[in-house]
């Protein structure tokens, strides 16, 4: 069976997040966007806990659940939650997220209760927890061996494992003697596999790609996924295939082009200086214009710690395609900087009533069935997008990259670019 799946998202309860991300509005956009498994998110939050356990229905065999009353809703839901340590280590501060994933409310409940004397766990929907990593791991796997944890968004400047200013170098600096427990590593928006395997030390990790959405517009979940290929659709089976990194099993992401995220390049904002690794070497990290430091980017990040070449290439592993959401490619055909106007949500609606859901639209449907349900203009832009035939500008310091239309690819912007798998639609992925 095909499972979709974004193990991490949040609900209104946490900071940033839109008032719509309800477990229905959840299970709603998952229908439209393509998914058929959802995080819940934020499971520690005693006030959304409550929401999960009025609002969804257990499948007791599969360790998964459903919104009640759906019984033909294609959705389900497993429990899942993010949380932030801050801790010192060797005389330095680090901050750092992971996600939590648990099999039963009860589990979950027993985990909460656990780290609640390290946080106010009702102050936000993603905690901030006074403890080490290690503590933590040690925590999460001692209330259930079935549990899972793994580092979250890995490479974000501020909060993260491998984090500019305030993340280390290295899995077993970070987590310590509960290394053995982490099987996974969230590659976040700014980076993909290619630029993950440059790192020699990363070949025993799964490499997950989830949304983190956390946005006003909840129709960004699923803009990063991970596709598997299971017999039985469980909790148990989707853990099993992520920890042995089974490529017949885990077949492969679904990546924004990493220019797009946030912190892609170094830069900053106040300045609007956006620049690749080399070129910000070269200030000796210092923006030009106010003489501040920049903000490392991703990109330069993953260059001081690997050890391999930009065009290395790993077999035998989970393949991974580029694609960008569907409604902000619109908006950029249409000139509009928002995806949320009506205008996009008109052709949007269109093109979901035509093939069923958003990904069928931007990774399956031909270019003259594109055209027959929208304007040339879109069908051909989507095309460029799922053949990687477009220019991201990249994104830096917090500002999201930019996809440009009108100017051919420029592979000096992206140095992993040779790396691109060439999968035409999700059947390659099964032959």
């Amino acid at each position: 069976m095909r499972i979709i799946a974004d193990l991490h998202l949040h609900s209104r309860y946490s900071r940033a997040t839109s008032q719509q991300m309800s477990i229905e509005e959840i299970a709603r956009f998952a229908k439209i966007k393509g998914l058929n498994l959802v995080g819940t998110g934020d499971f520690t939050h005693p006030k959304w806990l409550k929401e999960i356990q009025e609002t969804l229905v257990s499948e007791p065999e599969k360790h998964l659940y459903r919104v009640g009353g759906q019984h033909d809703s294609p959705v389900r839901f497993m429990l899942t939650t993010e949380v932030c340590t801050i801790f010192n280590y060797e005389n330095e501060c680090k901050k750092v997220h992971h996600v939590i994933l648990t099999p039963t409310l009860e589990i979950a409940a027993q985990i909460n209760e656990a780290l609640q004397n390290h946080g106010d766990l009702s102050a936000d929907g993603r905690p901030i927890l006074n403890m080490t990593a290690a503590q933590l791991v040690e925590m999460v796997m001692e209330t259930s061996t079935e549990n899972m944890i793994f580092p979250a968004h890995a490479w974000t400047p501020w909060f993260s494992i491998f984090g500019a200013f305030s993340g280390f170098d290295s899995i077993e600096e970070c987590y310590q003697d509960t290394t053995r427990h982490i099987h996974a590593l969230e590659t976040g928006l700014s980076s993909d596999p290619p630029m993950n395997w440059r790192l020699s030390k990363l070949d025993t990790i799964a490499l997950v790609s989830n949304s983190d959405c956390h946005s006003f517009w909840p129709w960004r979940i699923g803009r990063e996924a991970n596709v598997f290929e299971l017999e039985k659709f469980s909790y148990d089976e989707v853990v099993d295939a992520i920890q042995t990194n089974d490529p017949k099993r885990f077949k492969f992401t679904i990546e924004t082009d990493p220019a797009y995220g946030k912190y892609h390049w170094t830069g900053h904002r106040a300045c609007n200086v956006s620049l690749s690794p080399r070129e910000a070497q070269k200030f000796g990290n210092i923006c030009p214009v106010c003489r501040r430091k920049l903000t490392k980017g991703v990109e330069q990040r993953v260059e001081e710690l690997s050890d391999r070449p930009i065009d290395f290439k790993r077999n035998n592993v989970q393949g991974f395609k580029h694609l960008l959401p569907l409604s902000e490619i619109i908006a950029t055909v249409l000139g509009t900087d928002s995806p949320s106007t009506q205008a996009v949500w008109k052709i949007y609606n269109r093109l979901i009533e035509k093939f069923g859901d958003e990904y069928s639209v931007i990774i399956d449907a031909s270019e003259a069935a594109l055209t027959e349900a929208a304007e040339a203009s879109i069908a051909n832009a989507i095309i460029r997008v799922r053949e990687g035939s477009v220019n991201v500008i990249p994104g830096y310091d917090g500002v999201y990259g930019r996809l440009v239309l009108d100017q051919k690819p420029d592979n000096s912007t992206k140095q992993h670019r040779p790396q691109r798998v060439q999968q035409s639609n999700l059947s390659d992925f099964w032959k």
